[in-house]
């Protein structure tokens, strides 16, 4: 796209936040945009793909912060009419001969005015093209996706096919544009550097070619597929390894792994967020496992040995302690998930004690005997008093 078509396109407003957005919000917001426009949870939708396309534009830009800055400055300046001769009260002071294709120097800044030359400006945001030098690779842009692990996937760690969509060469037309059998041709106006020079009295601009929109290229007879792009988006799926101990909702960085760059440019990043769905016995607390164990009266009373499941493993042996109350938690050592460094946390085991639905028979005749062999202890004695001294 040419100069002013890409500073003239609000980012801020096709991810939806404020320009002060922090880096946060903006991942935040472009991950919630793509979900929602993802071509594979819209197949067939023209204006979905469109929409993600646009989506992941504005997010390559504005989640890189030198990107943004040179995008951010760009658009002021635009917005203010274009670049001015320098002078006091915030002008911009250029060196003539740097601006019309000479190797001079721009002068100092003066009123805070921008103390840059253009060519750095327009380097940095539109890839490093102009006055006649050639295209600089580009990095990909990173993908986000999502998985969804049972949970011993999760704690154990698990290798999980991920269908992956993104932006890569078309291989159509092999990121030409062109349709098969055909090649660009150079473009005569700005005789294939990609930029031109705009006037304005004693002073001119080198600014992105309008008519081969920076490529330096023309596409005569376009690429079906790309239409002439030389981007199409691409799906394929990667086997990629979820490591052990992943929490729920957890984000995972693979580097190398997004969108393919462009002329020789380094892949992107592929984020993975986790999804963990719950297990019907065992919880999890950071490296620790839990398990509620329901006991006996007489075994919390008299305490005794109790048998407890692990996850994945055979049961252990704990010993109870007589007097156990309800909610006491006992902790099983390297029952737990596995660590960073490869050991396992513990498995804390919290006691219920169970109450029978009914008592019958011998087991009710015990009952009455011990609660009246009790019946001049009062448990309730401690909260009335300390509810009257309150």
């Amino acid at each position: 796209m040419s100069g002013k078509d890409y500073v003239e396109k609000d980012y801020y407003k096709i991810l939806g936040v404020p320009k002060d957005a922090s880096t946060a919000e903006i991942k935040k917001a472009y991950r919630k945009l793509a979900r929602e426009n993802h071509p594979d949870a819209n197949k067939g939708d023209k204006a979905a793909e469109e929409r993600f396309k646009e989506i992941s534009e504005a997010n390559d830009v504005l989640s890189d912060e030198k990107r943004r800055k040179d995008y951010d400055e760009a658009r002021a300046l635009f917005a203010n009419g274009g670049f001015r001769p320098g002078g006091a009260g915030g002008g911009f002071n250029f060196d003539l001969g740097d601006l019309f294709g000479g190797t001079g120097q721009t002068t100092t800044q003066s009123g805070g005015g921008f103390g840059g030359g253009v060519g750095d400006l327009f380097g940095g945001l539109f890839g490093g093209r102009g006055r006649g030098t050639t295209t600089q690779p580009r990095r990909g842009a990173d993908v986000e996706s999502e998985v969804t692990l049972s949970f011993v996937e999760a704690v154990e760690g698990a290798t999980v096919p991920i269908r992956m969509t993104s932006q890569a060469a078309c291989k159509a037309c092999a990121g030409t544009g062109a349709k098969a059998g055909t090649t660009p041709r150079v473009c005569p106006t700005c005789v294939g550097t990609g930029y031109v020079s705009r006037g304005q009295g004693n002073f001119a601009l080198s600014e992105p070619c309008r008519d081969c929109k920076g490529r330096g290229l023309l596409v005569d007879d376009p690429c079906e597929v790309c239409h002439g792009s030389g981007r199409a988006t691409s799906a394929r799926t990667m086997q990629v390894r979820i490591p052990a101990g992943v929490g729920d909702d957890q984000r995972i960085r693979l580097k190398g792994k997004g969108a393919q760059g462009e002329r020789g440019g380094p892949a992107g990043d592929l984020y993975v967020t986790v999804h963990v769905t719950p297990h019907p016995v065992f919880g999890r607390r950071g490296d620790n496992l839990t398990v509620t164990v329901p006991v006996s009266f007489p075994e919390a009373a008299l305490g005794g040995t109790i048998r407890v499941p692990t996850l994945g493993g055979p049961p252990v042996s704990m010993k109870l302690p007589a007097g156990s109350a309800n909610g006491l938690t006992m902790r099983a050592r390297g029952k737990g998930a596995v660590r960073k460094d490869g050991t396992r946390g513990d498995l804390l085991v919290t006691v219920e004690v169970a109450v029978p639905p009914k008592t019958e028979g011998e087991a009710k005749e015990a009952l009455e005997k011990y609660r009246d062999a009790i019946s001049a202890e009062d448990p309730r004695s401690a909260l009335f008093k300390a509810a009257e001294e309150a």
